[in-house]
């Protein structure tokens, strides 16, 4: 039998990716200010997932500081546009200057508004969604998801270790729509770092 490393969480803290200066900047200020970032290690998670999968056009659903949405417009092929949805008109006008300092601005729309009525008058097609807002609104965006994402698209969800999230949990599990796996995870630097994600894929 395989021995286990030792100590595997401070042994994996060490793996945390490197990030640029502006990166660093909104994690001091998402720590200072408490606001809510993905952090590096999920960061370069979904840098690693639209980069994979070929993602032209992705729809992120939260925006808070822009932290997240730069990792997925950094990751698209020429001509790719990240749309992203954010209700605090601060944090979007804070968010559209990131993407600024970033080089990202003719990559990423921010549209302001309540999430689930910004989706319900949507009709673009999506290769992937991001899905990151209050975690009750989880259940009631899972119809929204399926309608703008495209068969075959991919759907990455954070936080769906929060108790809000258990609705959502147990509706992509059941559904025939979707074939969806729950990770249990060890994520440094994200908040909080024992979380859980979930992956799924728009099968019909």
């Amino acid at each position: 039998m395989s021995v286990m490393i030792p100590e595997m969480e401070d042994y994996f803290r060490g793996f945390i990716p490197p990030r640029d200066a502006l990166l660093l900047e909104l994690e001091e200020e998402a720590a200072r200010e408490s606001i809510p970032i993905v952090g590096p290690v999920v960061g370069e998670f979904l840098y690693i997932l639209a980069r994979a999968t070929g993602a032209k056009k992705i729809l992120e659903l939260g925006t808070a500081s822009g932290y997240s949405a730069i990792y997925l417009a950094r990751a698209l092929p020429d001509g790719g546009k990240v749309i992203t949805l954010e209700l605090n008109p601060d944090m979007a006008s804070r968010a559209r200057a990131n993407f600024l300092k970033a080089g990202l601005a003719s990559r990423v729309k921010v549209r302001e508004g309540q999430a689930l009525e910004s989706m319900a008058a949507m009709t673009e097609t999506f290769d992937l969604i991001f899905l990151d807002i209050d975690k009750e609104s989880y259940a009631p965006a899972l119809p929204h998801c399926r309608r703008l994402l495209k068969l075959g698209g991919l759907l990455l969800v954070d936080n769906v270790g929060f108790a809000g999230a258990d609705a959502f949990n147990r509706e992509i599990f059941a559904a025939k729509s979707w074939r969806a796996v729950h990770l249990l995870s060890f994520l440094p630097q994200h908040s909080p770092e024992k979380d859980a994600l979930t992956l799924a894929v728009r099968v019909e």
